[in-house]
């Protein structure tokens, strides 16, 4: 007896953090989930681990280099369209700006002020996360002496 209906994706997200701020991407016209916002990146291919993926993904869609450093979370969540797995990794940009294509807008925002902003749904708990780790950011991540 099957009881796995619901194909899970795995998608793998950046939170790319700079200068104590982290990049926030609206997703654009014609997308599922339109106008809301999540963390960059895309689905995981055969073979591929999150990170590749992820640095595969942000090459292509934001015309720049990260390095991932560690993991936020991982977050199933179902969807009307399907079912998908989002594992959000924390990233510094190595090369390149972030450059707008299939978003709407980029935004770099203090994690403190992530919840301002509408996420998909399966983004927020890693919204919530990084958010709660404002502190640290800011401690680890001033440029002022």
């Amino acid at each position: 007896m099957r009881t796995n209906r619901t194909k899970t994706t795995s998608v793998a997200g950046g939170a790319i953090l700079e200068n104590g701020l982290i990049l926030c991407a609206q997703r654009g016209p014609g997308r599922t989930l339109e106008g809301c916002w999540e963390f960059p990146g895309g689905k995981i291919k055969l073979g591929e681990s999150p990170s590749e993926a992820l640095r595969r993904e942000i090459f292509e869609e934001l015309d720049c280099t990260v390095q991932v450093l560690e993991p936020v979370c991982t977050t199933m969540y179902t969807y009307p369209f399907g079912r998908i797995a989002l594992c959000i990794q924390l990233c510094r940009l190595i090369q390149g700006r972030p450059q707008r294509s299939e978003h709407r807008a980029l935004r770099w925002l203090a994690p403190k002020n992530l919840p301002s902003l509408n996420w998909a749904p399966a983004d927020r708990p890693a919204e919530a996360i990084l958010t709660a780790m404002d502190q640290c950011f800011a401690n680890h991540h001033h440029d002022h002496q």
